[in-house]
């Protein structure tokens, strides 16, 4: 039986324990909502680069190897990720050993160096370079799409930042930023593994007590402006061209944020979804095409990424869109939705076997406010109806809401070819 509690200790720090008695390891982390869109304007990358210096020592243990060793001799490997909205970090640890894992996340948080500034910017530059191409212009599908769907705004601009904002960042932007988001009603500390919540809590206290709070900077919210659909053509030497189609979407907390993942599931969750069989199985036209959705506080979107031969660019994008226009037509088969509903409802079922899942369901969701059990999402998931989607995909793919970029060995009548066939989409769709 899994039993979550959430315990917020007097600095504002929220302590949420996820008991799993079945397993013998233990998941620890750490959750601040901080991420790219906090990140001040010329500073662009600051979040991701905070969270590099925090690995490369502290007052306890002054160098990244001294760390490293002191997780690995508790049976961890400690790891952090920074995205738009958050900052995170984690290890797997003995369960025995939870107290220690605190301690060195603890001095890691409260206590860095802020040492090794000039060899880490080296390092995040060069894995910057990796999304640029040879000219140095922007190649990342990803980085080119937001900056379409969230123009003007931090959700726009590249979390890893760019060439210039990384080589701007000084050890007192990363002291200030430490300061303003990396505090204790700021962040979730989750355990999750067969451990007892009073053990935790005591740990906790013992850990971060001593942290104190201060006032959190304001975020700033994104406005849509844009009224058609945009498109980004980028050359590069590939053999193939990158496309991804993306369509500015809901809020996190979106009621229809459910439909939304069937939706995904339905058009490029697997070998049986309808775009996998269309471009795949049908045209033989790419390898893989794959779905992702992005949430955020106020906003969000839904992509599609793909790779395929020039020559098919133009087919590639004509068939996305028919099968979109085609979800907003009709609704989706009894057949076909009871397939996704079950393995949906199946995948929440097997998180149960994960600490990892569990932490991330219960501490990131108090995070961002989106706290939901397994038991609350599958009954939401069974009563999913196919009206309900075809509403959500009405909403969502209306022309307007279209980003497209494709990037690759661009040739000759491609761009009109794309234009054509947007315009297509819109006039079927209107």
């Amino acid at each position: 039986m899994i039993r979550h509690t959430l315990t917020t200790l007097k600095n504002g720090l929220r302590v949420v324990t996820v008991e799993m008695p079945h397993l013998h390891s233990a998941e620890l982390a750490i959750y601040l909502k901080v991420g790219g869109r906090n990140d001040p304007p010329g500073r662009e990358g600051l979040s991701h680069f905070l969270e590099h210096i925090l690995f490369r020592g502290t007052a306890d243990f002054p160098t990244s190897l001294s760390i490293e060793s002191a997780f690995e001799i508790i049976g961890g490997a400690p790891n952090a990720a920074t995205d738009a909205e958050s900052t995170y970090y984690y290890s797997r640890v003995h369960p025995s050993a939870v107290k220690r894992g605190m301690e060195i996340f603890a001095s890691m948080l409260l206590k860095p160096l802020f040492s090794g500034i000039e060899t880490e910017k080296r390092i995040i530059t060069e894995e910057a370079r990796e999304d640029l191409n040879e000219q140095g212009k922007e190649i990342n599908p990803d980085t080119i799409v937001s900056r379409l769907l969230w123009p003007r705004h931090p959700l726009g601009m590249p979390t890893i930042g760019t060439l210039e904002s990384i080589s701007a960042i000084q050890q007192a932007d990363l002291e200030e930023h430490l300061k303003n988001y990396y505090l204790p009603e700021n962040a979730v500390l989750a355990v999750s593994g067969p451990v007892a919540n009073d053990t935790i809590l005591a740990a906790a206290n013992e850990c971060f007590g001593a942290w104190r709070s201060n006032t959190i900077p304001a975020t700033p919210l994104f406005t849509p402006r844009q009224l058609s659909p945009q498109i980004s053509c980028v050359h590069d030497s590939d053999s193939q061209m990158n496309l991804q189609l993306a369509f500015l979407g809901f809020a996190r907390n979106d009621d229809r944020v459910m439909s939304l993942r069937f939706l995904r599931r339905i058009l490029a969750g697997g070998g049986s979804s309808r775009l996998h069989l269309r471009l795949r199985e049908e045209l033989g036209i790419v390898y893989s095409v794959d779905g992702s959705i992005g949430t955020y506080d106020e906003t969000g979107c839904l992509a599609f990424d793909l790779s395929t031969a020039p020559e098919n660019l133009i087919q590639a994008v004509g068939a996305v869109l028919e099968e979109l226009t085609c979800i907003t037509d009709k609704p989706i088969p009894t057949e076909e939705l009871e397939r996704i509903r079950n393995s949906y409802i199946f995948d929440l079922e097997f998180s149960r076997d994960s600490a990892y899942e569990m932490g991330g369901r219960y501490g990131w969701g108090e995070l961002m406010g989106v706290v939901r059990s397994i038991e609350e999402d599958q009954a939401e998931a069974r009563g999913i109806t196919a009206v309900d989607i075809q509403k959500t995909a009405t909403a969502l793919f209306k022309p307007e809401n279209l980003r497209l970029v494709a990037v690759g060995p661009w040739k000759r009548g491609m761009k009109k070819g794309l234009r054509e066939a947007i315009e297509l989409y819109t006039k079927k769709f209107n």
